[in-house]
């Protein structure tokens, strides 16, 4: 559905037309460009915007089905650009994505945003109080819109953080508890991680196209060159994002690695003392299997002190191995 239509002229807002396929006409005439924000549109609704502004039809098709990874297209009569909004939840340790497509070209900026997450309402309104910014033309939509998305990033990347900080703790304290779910509580940190890098990391060649940096020095069709500092700002905090992520992947695979290195000290422990109670269980067994095996002609079988004397016999050398595999460590 169609959220807001609006006319910006000289960094102001003026109320849309009714029908939205008017305003096109009305803000070229007035110097001006409109922005039309859609939410999750049908095909009719957006087949509409479509041929009013001569959006490509490829890019359409990416706009209506969703799924895309983070790019930046440029069309002979619009640039198509895809962001992905991350949102995270601490409570189960989730991070989940949406998507924004913004078509910008010439007057004119249209948003299609997917999911709950990242609503523009906030967007609009810092731009609608910044009239220097808004005066950028239809280029400030774009902007505004990805510092909005990679400034979440930041903050996003700050609670994991924090979250694994956590996890560390959990895992390199004593008796922390069961192993299994610790572990499995890693694994999904790990995918979640990799959720949030699959957002971040295809965007970095498109805000360095957009900032004129590194390779891409060449201009971008319908972004302003005034514009370019605002993206290299975006550009220095999503590098930052990446390095964050980065950093975190690797750290969880460290955690994973000293958890895995834990189970395994803490089951060679056990297997040396099922192994010293073994020895234990097995010198009595042997001592009775001797004088077990009914022979008629087996020594101090008659005599008077056999038995008290094997019996201590037994207990001294139980309490010897005890003593040896308590010294070791083994019990």
């Amino acid at each position: 559905m169609i959220v807001d239509c609006a006319i910006y002229r000289e960094g102001r807002r003026s109320a849309g037309p009714h029908d939205f396929s008017d305003a096109l006409d009305e803000a070229r005439s007035a110097g001006g460009f409109v922005w039309i924000g859609l939410h999750e549109p049908s095909a009719e609704e957006f087949d509409l915007v479509a041929q009013e502004f001569g959006l490509h039809p490829l890019a359409v098709e990416d706009a209506l089905k969703a799924h895309q990874r983070p790019k930046l297209e440029v069309y002979d009569d619009s640039l198509f650009v895809v962001l992905k909004p991350v949102t995270y939840e601490p409570r189960t340790d989730t991070v989940s994505s949406g998507e924004i497509m913004i078509f910008l070209g010439d007057s004119f900026a249209v948003t299609v945003r997917h999911g709950e997450g990242a609503p523009l309402d906030a967007v609009r309104d810092r731009l609608e109080r910044e009239a220097e910014l808004l005066g950028e033309g239809a280029t400030s939509v774009l902007y505004a819109v990805a510092d909005a998305v990679v400034d979440h990033y930041l903050d996003v990347a700050t609670e994991l953080q924090t979250d694994l900080e956590e996890l560390e703790t959990e895992v390199f304290t004593p008796d922390a508890g069961d192993s299994r779910g610790t572990a499995s509580r890693i694994y999904n940190f790990k995918r979640q991680i990799l959720e949030f890098r699959r957002a971040t990391g295809p965007l970095t060649p498109p805000m360095a196209r957009l900032a004129g940096v590194g390779t891409y020095g060449g201009k971008v069709p319908f972004v302003e060159d005034g514009a370019r500092p605002f993206f290299r700002d975006v550009h220095d905090h999503l590098t930052r994002v990446n390095e964050s992520v980065e950093g975190l992947d690797r750290l969880v695979s460290d955690v994973l690695s000293a958890h895995l290195a834990q189970v395994g000290v803490q089951q060679n422990d056990d297997m040396r003392k099922i192994s010293a109670w073994a020895a234990m269980a097995v010198v009595p067994t042997m001592i009775a299997g001797i004088y077990g095996m009914n022979f008629e002609h087996m020594p101090e079988l008659r005599w008077e002190w056999s038995y008290p004397v094997v019996i201590t016999g037994m207990g001294m050398l139980e309490v010897l191995l005890y003593r040896m595999f308590k010294r070791r460590g083994w019990m």
